[in-house]
């Protein structure tokens, strides 16, 4: 009986760090897309300020940029 409570408790305890360190990953990531979330919004109103200003041509597809 012994045997199988000490093999209990190792699952338990290996278990309970593997929670702990997916935490700490989704923690991790919860803040990456936070800041990731936060640049893409800037980046979009600097592209909608500078469309608002006629400025910056994009080449789309297969479309050939000026200089050729």
């Amino acid at each position: 009986m012994s045997d199988i409570t000490d093999r209990l408790e190792e699952q338990i305890a290996h278990l309970t760090r593997s929670v702990e360190d997916l935490s700490e990953v989704v923690t991790r990531q919860e803040e990456e897309i936070v800041t990731l979330n936060r640049r893409v919004h800037m980046l979009m109103q600097r592209e909608g300020e500078r469309d608002s200003s006629g400025g910056g041509a994009v080449v789309l597809g297969d479309e050939r940029p000026p200089h050729y």
